[in-house]
């Protein structure tokens, strides 16, 4: 089997999808060590095992390919939470060095909205 080449068995696919699991495992201790090479590299393998499992066919996702995914899906959920807890500690720690907070933020306009009507109330 190629790298390119289609998955059309259930052992290409327990392969690829036991390949995810480790590029994820791999990217959670780039996370934990802020280490942007490897964070990088496992963005990298990551597109590519996604343009291979692209390629299945359903009929190769048996039972161990489900609990497959689901492990897969698992640790992918809980790398972006690790991602965006990274992302909200840059900003308060940029928000601590300007003394403002960002304008970005999706509650910044609440904020606004309920100072605007308090503040028409007093």
């Amino acid at each position: 089997m190629t790298a390119d080449a289609p998955i059309c068995h259930p052992t290409d696919l327990a392969r690829a999808l036991g390949q995810m699991i480790a590029v994820l495992n791999e990217e959670r201790q780039a996370l934990a060590g802020l280490d942007m090479d490897a964070i990088m590299g496992c963005a990298v393998d990551k597109a590519d095992l996604c343009s291979r499992l692209e390629t299945v066919a359903s009929e190769a996702i048996d039972e161990e390919c489900r609990g497959m995914v689901d492990a897969a899906r698992r640790l992918n959920e809980a790398n972006r939470r690790v991602r965006n807890l990274i992302a909200a500690n840059v900003a308060a720690r940029l928000d601590a060095l300007t003394g403002t907070p960002a304008l970005y933020r999706a509650h910044a306009g609440q904020v606004r909205a309920h100072h605007a009507r308090t503040a028409r109330v007093r």
